[in-house]
C-alpha cells in the first residue's frame, strides 16, 4: 500500500503559477520502479487525468487541457513527483491529486490509495 501527501495548492490570479508536490511512502511500496500520475476533480464534475510520468522520468503525458502549460516531473531520491503549473486558468480550479501506477510504464492502473489532495483556485 501507498501513503500519498500532496502538498502546494493555493489562491492564485489567472496567469500565475503554482508547483504541486505528491510525497510517497509505504512499507512495502518501492516508489522508482512505477509510474506517477496527477488528477483533478473540479466541483460538480468527476475526476480527470492531469498528467502522468513513468519510473525514470523520461516519458510523459498529458492532457491536452495542460499541454503546453504544466510539466510533471519526478525526484526518486525524494520519492516525491511535482507538478510545475504555469499560465493558470479560472478552468484549472480543482483538487488536485497524486496517483501511483502499478507499473513503471503509464498503463492507468492506479492503485487504490489517494491523498487527501491538494486545492488549487485560480481567480479571474
Amino acid at each position: 500500500q501507498v501513503q500519498l501527501v500532496e502538498s502546494g495548492g493555493g489562491l492564485v490570479q489567472a496567469g500565475g503559477s503554482l508547483k504541486l508536490s505528491c510525497a510517497a511512502s509505504g512499507r512495502t511500496f518501492t516508489f522508482s520502479t512505477v509510474a506517477m500520475g496527477w488528477f483533478r476533480q473540479a466541483p460538480g464534475k468527476e475526476r480527470e487525468f492531469v498528467a502522468a510520468i513513468d519510473w525514470r522520468g523520461t516519458t510523459k503525458y498529458y492532457a491536452d487541457s495542460v499541454k503546453g502549460r504544466f510539466t510533471i516531473s519526478r525526484d526518486n531520491a525524494k520519492n516525491t513527483v511535482y507538478l510545475q503549473m504555469n499560465s493558470l486558468k479560472p478552468e484549472d480550479t480543482a483538487v488536485y491529486y497524486c496517483a501511483a501506477d502499478r507499473t513503471p510504464q503509464w498503463r492507468g492502473v492506479i492503485m487504490d490509495s489517494w491523498g487527501q489532495g491538494t486545492q488549487v483556485t485560480v481567480s479571474s
